[in-house]
């Protein structure tokens, strides 16, 4: 019996973190999406419905925060997993992260591996 393949979209507008983070997660075995923009994020979760989704905060239109409050919005993708990535590291962003549904929150700089490592543990862990 082999078990499904995880899908993880990466929604982020800047190619160099895209790059470094699908990289790394095709490598540990994750089937990976990608998005550069909020609505491009909004569009890829509904045709793709990934498990989880690396999402910065900061980007060209429709921001981090209200796409994340989109996903918690959608009963269809309540099981989904949250990662937020973003620059502002101050504890009220981090807040505003996690009231809105993140289950996670990783401030840029990061390291690309403890991402990945954080990734498997709450795909696997729930």
């Amino acid at each position: 019996m082999t078990t499904a393949v995880k899908k993880i979209l990466i929604v982020d507008d800047e190619p160099s973190i895209v790059l470094s983070l699908e990289f790394l997660m095709k490598k540990a075995g994750y089937d990976v999406v990608t998005a550069t923009d909020g609505n491009e994020g909004l569009e890829r979760m509904a045709s793709e419905r990934p498990e989880l989704v690396i999402l910065d905060v900061n980007m060209p239109g429709c921001n981090g925060y209200e796409v994340c409050q989109a996903i918690r919005d959608n009963p269809e993708w309540k099981d989904t997993r949250i990662v937020m990535l973003t620059a502002k590291g101050r504890d009220v962003e981090r807040e505003k992260g996690m009231a809105m549904g993140a289950d996670s929150y990783v401030t840029k700089p990061f390291a690309t591996k403890e991402v990945v490592a954080l990734c498997e543990q709450l795909l696997n862990n729930g």
